[in-house]
């Protein structure tokens, strides 16, 4: 049975095994979970690893009518797990009632709104372990001062401990991308107070790094009607400059 890979969903499917395992291997079970997600498994690849973590229950989410007949045909023990929705609109706390873990080689074309719907369920995903375009997975991983850095970096690492495990030839898929791919861990921060408004710091975020050019006194002032004292040395930076703690305080002096 052949799976013919499809542009428009983004398949490029993986055919190194010691990738799949290396991939697979590094799910660590943080804060106890024990069911997991894979997005995308196309023809099972990184699927047949992930079986082999017995500790772990887990389900597949794929829109691809070959990969699911693929996937039923050849890995029987999942057939009642095969999720046929798109990832992105899955009720997650519906199909999940406790923590879970979300892996794969993930789409390129939806895989920072992947990142998106994990904040939104933020409290449930204690561990992600994905592969992305290098370049999405170094602008999640990138650190302040770094041209990577931007509003998915600060989003991210608010919530999550991020680590830059590997880099991925593009000859190790079937159609090879045209660019090289990164796997990165994702692991919850320990619950504690957030220190601000995270609704306001999300809009403090988005809107210091949608005019990155700027500086902050010209970014961000706007948001708020108090009066802020804008000889403050953080209003002289742009927002690149700022670490996840400097937000939060940037936030806590416009919304005090």
């Amino acid at each position: 049975m052949y799976v013919r890979p499809k542009k428009h969903l983004g398949q490029h499917f993986l055919k190194n095994p010691e990738i799949c395992q290396q991939i697979a291997e590094a799910l660590t079970g943080f804060q106890g979970y024990k069911q997991i997600i894979e997005i995308g498994p196309g023809t099972g690849a990184l699927t047949s690893f992930l079986l082999k973590r017995k500790e772990f229950d887990l389900f597949l989410s794929e829109i691809d009518t070959e990969s699911i007949e693929y996937l039923k045909a050849y890995f029987p023990e999942v057939r009642q797990k095969i999720i046929d929705r798109d990832f992105l609109s899955l009720p997650l706390n519906e199909i999940f009632q406790e923590s879970f873990a979300v892996v794969g080689n993930f789409p390129y074309n939806i895989s920072s709104q992947i990142l998106f719907k994990v904040l939104d369920f933020k409290e449930q995903i204690p561990e992600v372990v994905g592969m992305f375009q290098k370049e999405v997975a170094e602008r999640v991983a990138g650190k302040p001062g770094n041209k990577d850095y931007g509003i998915l970096s600060v989003l991210i690492q608010a919530y999550y401990q991020t680590e830059y495990l590997f880099t991925v030839s593009e000859l190790e898929f079937d159609p090879p991308p045209k660019v090289k791919s990164g796997v990165i861990r994702l692991q919850r921060i320990p619950e504690q107070s957030f220190g601000c408004d995270e609704v306001k710091f999300k809009l403090v975020v988005k809107t210091a790094f949608n005019q990155r050019r700027k500086t902050l006194r010209n970014s961000v002032k706007s948001l708020t009607s108090i009066e802020v004292d804008t000889s403050l040395p953080v209003f002289n930076q742009r927002p690149e400059q700022l670490s996840v703690a400097e937000f939060k305080s940037l936030t806590n002096l416009l919304f005090p």
